[in-house]
């Protein structure tokens, strides 16, 4: 397979292979850089072998003023070639960020991706290794070669004795990745569950304050530490192993160079100035070896960055979706709608057919776990695991541009998150406050009183004031928020499950409101009281309709049906009928 067809095989491959030019540079300064490197050893020879004999001082000063102009060079080789891969690095963050913004934040909506946040950091994992010494190191590979091939030049035992110390520094290499990667894996996942363990305790500290859970808390975190440092310790101790190998291997290397020079030296088959030489060139010529063993493990911790960021990626590729032009007026269309998530067996939505007309305020019931929840995700399209269809105005509404579908949709979940910003900035979805659409949204759902009591009004941080806001309070910012710019289709999830009659009867005057509006209302509850409000009724029961139509035919039906089992129950439980 050639080169280029490898490089784009997918998306971050090929955004890799937009920087071949720039590493292609970053190659030349390292080829220089590394041909200078023997300016020290050729240095050494002509002191020793030609300075020191002759005792001219002019052969010293023109030979150190030659040395000290190519060190100049070499200099600004490395200087050139490190600013170049951190300047590539930059871009690359720059071209990946949006992208992998935008592909994390779709992966949230899929429940069966465990953590999509930490694609930034490994974005950040695989540039700093391709701006850092981890690529330096396989830029500066391809010379052992040549070094090793100047060592033989002076004396082939010391070419045999690189090959020797390279071979072993290469096992060693390939030995302290095998061995401490389980253990650092082990070490890392223990410290990430003890850690994940204590922050979701500290969330509900008033909870643990209360009914006195510290206690408790403790024993089962400090049982978790206990493992964590073991995990540690056991990671240190492996560690500690293949550095001190690594060391011995080192310093023995540079010893046992010097002396087996100096036994060339004395059997009259090397100079003195050659056995120096020699060694340093033996040092450089191993460098790279010892720089990758040294960098294994940020290879190893980059390649699987590399494979999480490609996989990421794939499975979110960017939408193409060219916006419609088209102002939504709210007519939903849902047919044969079937919902799953990943290993659950059954369906949570089975076979759901549903009309809302324009305008209609139409109330979805149910029990806890009949699915209306996720019927409400998938009303919006925002459900990954479904199929059938969901129409909007006629088209399906995953097929419309989410910027442009955004602010004709209103949203309010069962778990309300507020964001950071003011009351006024959380009201105007994080964008451009409009004031008389804030005062508007707000003063529909019952706040605006709540809000001019703070001493910053609208403008009071919501870090601030979260604090001081009930669950019905904060439910009702959430509520502000969705009718926001008064949208064409607003679906509320569980609205007034922390509202008192005060919410309450503000949530029937904000719903009667966007239904003279022209509105379209998709009101999910689990409390019969909302009824009044509607036109129409779903219920639904165990992931299916029970009932669909007018609210008025739906309760005549399900009265009917629940009059006839009260009948048959009395019919079979008087002997007499028998």
């Amino acid at each position: 397979m050639k080169i280029p067809e490898l490089f784009n095989r997918n998306e971050l491959s090929r955004t890799l292979w937009d920087f071949r030019r720039e590493f292609l540079v970053a190659g030349i300064f390292s080829m220089v850089a590394n041909l200078l490197m023997l300016v020290p050893t050729i240095y050494m020879l002509q002191i020793y072998d030609r300075v020191m004999v002759s005792q001219s001082t002019g052969t010293l000063l023109v030979v150190s003023l030659i040395t000290l102009f190519f060190f100049g060079v070499l200099t600004f080789s490395e200087w050139s070639r490190t600013r170049l891969l951190v300047r590539s690095g930059v871009r690359l963050d720059e071209m990946l960020s949006k992208r992998l913004f935008h592909a994390s934040y779709e992966a949230y909506l899929n429940p069966a991706l465990a953590n999509p946040s930490r694609s930034f950091n490994d974005l950040t994992e695989l540039r700093q290794f391709l701006t850092g010494n981890g690529i330096f190191a396989f830029f500066d590979a391809p010379w052992v070669p040549i070094y090793v091939a100047v060592l033989f030049m002076l004396h082939p035992w010391l070419g045999v004795m690189a090959l020797f110390f390279g071979a072993v520094q290469s096992v060693l290499a390939w030995w302290g990745g095998n061995a401490t990667k389980p253990s650092q894996a082990s070490a890392s996942k223990a410290q990430q569950e003890v850690s994940g363990y204590l922050q979701s305790k500290f969330r509900n500290a008033e909870v643990v304050e209360s009914m006195g859970m510290v206690g408790n808390l403790y024993r089962r975190w400090s049982t978790r530490n206990a493992n964590a440092v073991g995990q540690s310790m056991n990671a240190q101790a492996v560690s500690g192993r293949v550095v001190a190998w690594s060391k011995f291997v080192r310093y023995t290397q540079q010893s046992l160079a010097l002396g087996g020079g100096a036994v060339l030296v004395i059997q009259g088959e090397l100079s003195p100035g050659a056995m120096i030489a020699a060694n340093v060139l033996t040092t450089r010529a191993l460098a790279p070896i010892d720089l990758m063993v040294g960098t294994w493990s940020s290879f190893l911790s980059a390649r699987d960055a590399f494979g999480r960021l490609r996989d990421l990626l794939v499975a979110h590729p960017p939408r193409d979706l060219k916006p419609m032009n088209v102002v939504p007026q709210g007519d939903m269309v849902v047919k044969e709608v079937v919902a799953s998530a990943p290993g659950r067996e059954t369906p949570i939505l089975k076979g759901v057919s549903a009309l809302f007309p324009k305008g209609s305020v139409t109330v979805v019931l149910g029990a806890s776990g009949s699915g209306k929840s996720t019927f409400a995700r998938v009303l919006l399209g925002i459900w990954p695991h479904s199929s059938g269809e969901v129409l909007l105005d006629g088209h399906p509404v995953r097929n419309w541009n989410r910027m442009e579908l955004g602010p004709h949709i209103g949203y309010l979940p069962q778990d309300i998150e507020l964001f950071d910003g003011s009351i006024a900035e959380n009201i105007a979805r994080a964008g451009r406050v409009d004031s008389e659409k804030v005062i508007a949204a707000a003063t529909a759902s019952g706040l605006h009183a709540m809000i001019l009591r703070f001493p910053k009004g609208y403008d009071t941080p919501m870090g601030e004031a979260g604090g001081l806001l009930s669950g019905g309070q904060r439910q009702r910012v959430g509520l502000a928020r969705a009718l926001y710019g008064a949208p064409a289709l607003v679906v509320l999830d569980e609205p007034n499950a922390n509202l008192d009659d005060e919410g309450e009867n503000a949530l029937v005057r904000a719903v009667q409101g966007l239904k003279e509006q022209g509105k379209t209302v998709v009101l999910i509850s689990h409390r019969s009281g909302i009824v009044s409000v509607a036109d129409r009724l779903l219920i639904l029961h165990e992931g299916g309709v029970q009932a669909s139509g007018p609210r008025d035919g739906v309760l005549a039906a399900l009265q009917k049906q629940r009059e006839e089992a009260m009948a048959a129950a009395a019919t079979s439980a008087d002997p007499a009928s028998n």
